[in-house]
């Protein structure tokens, strides 16, 4: 699944067109790897997003096309929430 599409599923980021420049500017990174807006994510990926001063750090638990409110949390785990100054 690209990771535009999967951080909107996911409830990470809101809309996939924000998630879209979010990847155009570099602040997404997968496996260590800078990724783009149609860079593929699978089960076990540790993503990496940038929000401002803050970086997040999950790992895909699984993928699905489509979620509701509730389960969209249990499609990832949340490894690691820092600060940047």
């Amino acid at each position: 699944m690209r990771i535009d599409k999967f951080l909107k599923v996911s409830r990470l980021i809101r809309r996939r067109t924000l998630a879209k420049q979010v990847a155009d500017q570099g602040r997404i990174e997968i496996n260590g790897q800078v990724a783009k807006a149609s860079s593929t994510v699978k089960e076990g990926d540790e993503v990496a997003i940038r929000f401002g001063q803050k970086i997040v750090t999950v790992q895909v638990n699984m993928i699905k096309n489509t979620t509701k409110k509730d389960e969209a949390e249990s499609m990832y785990s949340l490894l690691e929430e820092k600060v940047v100054e």
